[in-house]
């Protein structure tokens, strides 16, 4: 089977939605503010207490929300309860986001694994099968691609990762993770890559097989640099038409 997977390399991704000062990260009215603007979305996912799958990028919800908690924890009914940075935004689910979405622009879908991958993949695919529109799945786990590998092998597939040299965590996990060693099991369809090393050479051959988009764009110099070593790019807080 031949996957088209072009999309990944048409327009610039929106970092958790067009957010700004009126719309909230990863809220609705980003994500419909990405829609006016055409430009592609990327989200976060996570599970609730009660399995439901809703859009939030932090472990812990008080930077967005004030409460002191986390997602996990919580049931979809006690979050639905909260507010994002003080507006009347709630923290959404994917169903309703993708349903917004319909097919406008591409979604990346970010599984936040932080717990059971295989419970969290299979809550989402659940979700996401019926959707036609265009979308990928990725995350920095995995074995979350794994799971899409064996289960819904049909789904576009991207690996996240980065340098992983502040992170605490055993050396040989970064040297996996970092390298991506398990590629060769999981067989991503893409790559995304921190904009601090893409230019390295393993992302640049890697890049030779596949499209690797990179994150997070801030600015326009490394708009500049994510436009020579990747084939498109996530941002937050520029315009890509003006870099």
């Amino acid at each position: 089977m031949v996957k088209d997977v072009s999309f990944i390399k048409k327009c610039p991704f929106s970092h958790r939605g067009l957010h700004n000062d009126i719309y909230p990260e990863n809220s609705m009215g980003a994500f419909i503010n990405s829609i006016k603007y055409n430009y592609g979305i990327e989200l976060d996912v996570q599970l609730t207490k009660d399995k439901k799958a809703v859009v939030f990028h932090d472990e812990f919800l008080e930077r967005m929300t004030g409460y002191k908690g986390t997602i996990n924890n919580m049931t979809y009914n006690e979050i639905s309860k909260l507010r994002l940075l003080n507006t009347d935004e709630k923290i959404p689910l994917l169903v309703d986001v993708l349903d917004i979405v319909n097919n406008r622009v591409p979604v990346l879908i970010e599984l936040k694994a932080l717990g059971d991958a295989i419970d969290m993949s299979s809550e989402v695919y659940k979700i996401v099968k019926n959707y036609e529109g265009k979308f990928a799945i990725q995350s920095f786990n995995p074995r979350v691609l794994l799971w899409y590998k064996e289960n819904a092998n049909n789904l576009i597939r991207g690996q996240i990762s980065f340098d992983y040299k502040d992170t605490i965590i055993k050396w040989y996990k970064k040297l996996f993770l970092r390298g991506m060693i398990l590629n060769f099991k999981t067989k991503p369809d893409f790559v995304s890559y921190d904009i601090k090393s893409i230019q390295s050479q393993r992302i640049q051959l890697i890049r030779k097989k596949m499209s690797v988009i990179t994150w997070t764009i801030l600015d326009c110099n490394k708009y500049k640099k994510a436009s020579k070593y990747a084939d498109n790019i996530i941002f937050e807080g520029i315009d890509p038409n003006k870099c």
